[in-house]
């Protein structure tokens, strides 16, 4: 099958719609809302002037360059905190009355989407119905590009629609352009049902960023291969996603100083992980910690609080449920407040 070219196409996304969220073509001036109404004049999309000439240079001077222009992302997301703070209490909050993160995307971003939902029951024993993902063109884009599903923006309402969202959920799209039609449309139509709604995005003042109610902007500038925004945008966007999901289920108590006690223990490195973790938090030995762990009916949260409350079983077990599963605050016997 031949390729339609097409002047509109985000590389790796495929949007292809003007500033105001709508497909269509555009005259080249910029939209109402300050966003660029072709492809071409978004930061991400320029040509960046420090990598010119990388078709000739050697391996190790490839891989010089472009670590030299990952070292700018770090400083890009740094700039975005406040609004990563935003929604990290967003989706806290929101995980805590029995709600959701569902984040949508498409492309690489899409991709990124999934690896963190897919991450997070395996770090923090969640539902795997806690945090999800939606793709566009579903599971099999996540190997096999289907970009054409991208420029739709009814397919995007519909298959955020499927997922029934209410106003105890966070929608989070994804998007390095921040106009993919798919993404926003699908964000736009979860905010008229109620959710609470973000984005994470590589470029300023876009449809997407305008759709949202918290935008989350990184400012990567132009990338090393010029429109490839698998690369700094799509780092920028992955730590964001980090930053947001580690931080929720940090705030939601999963978290016990630095270390990931939700933990289950599933596999003999999990197994040790456990105790590990009994050991540095209580410094007890290992032998301790076992004993502990086994009573305990190998949950980790409930030995932590058994030996930090010098409590038995039924009464650990009692204060995690009352403090909704933050452990801290069942060592302290108190209510979680976020």
């Amino acid at each position: 099958m031949g390729t339609t070219l097409n002047p509109h196409a985000e590389a790796g996304e495929g949007a292809k719609h003007g500033s105001n969220g709508s497909s269509g073509s555009s005259n080249g001036s910029n939209g109402s809302n300050g966003s660029p109404a072709n492809i071409q004049d978004l930061p991400t999309e320029k040509a960046n002037e420090l990598t010119r000439g990388l078709d000739t240079r050697s391996a190790v001077e490839i891989a010089r360059i472009i670590n030299q222009e990952d070292q700018k992302v770090a400083a890009a997301v740094k700039k975005a905190i406040p609004e990563i703070a935003q929604v990290i209490d967003m989706v806290a909050h929101s995980l805590r009355e029995g709600g959701r993160l569902i984040y949508i995307g498409a492309g690489s971003s899409g991709r990124l989407a999934a690896l963190d939902a897919c991450e997070i029951p395996a770090y923090f024993s969640t539902s795997p119905q806690t945090v999800q993902y939606i793709m566009a063109g579903g599971p099999k884009a996540l190997a096999s590009p289907v970009e054409v599903n991208e420029d739709s923006e009814e397919l995007g309402k519909r298959d955020i629609a499927r997922r029934r969202p209410s106003r105890k959920d966070v929608v989070i799209g994804l998007s390095a352009s921040g106009r993919t039609p798919y993404v926003v449309a699908a964000v736009s139509y979860a905010r008229t049902l109620g959710a609470k709604t973000a984005c994470i995005t590589c470029n300023p003042n876009t449809p997407l960023g305008q759709a949202a109610e918290t935008a989350i902007v990184a400012e990567v500038g132009p990338e090393v291969i010029s429109g490839s925004t698998r690369l700094k945008a799509a780092t920028a966007q992955k730590m964001i996603t980090n930053m947001v999901t580690t931080g929720a289920m940090t705030r939601l108590g999963y978290v016990y100083e630095n270390l990931m006690v939700n933990v289950h223990m599933h596999n003999s490195k999990l197994i040790e992980r456990g105790i590990g973790i009994l050991m540095r938090a209580c410094g007890v030995e290992r032998d301790k910690a076992v004993e502990v762990i086994k009573s305990a009916g190998r949950s980790v949260p409930v030995a932590l609080v058994m030996l930090k409350a010098g409590v038995d079983k039924p009464e650990a077990v009692r204060r995690l449920a009352r403090a909704e599963g933050n452990v801290r605050r069942a060592i302290e016997d108190s209510v979680m407040q976020i």
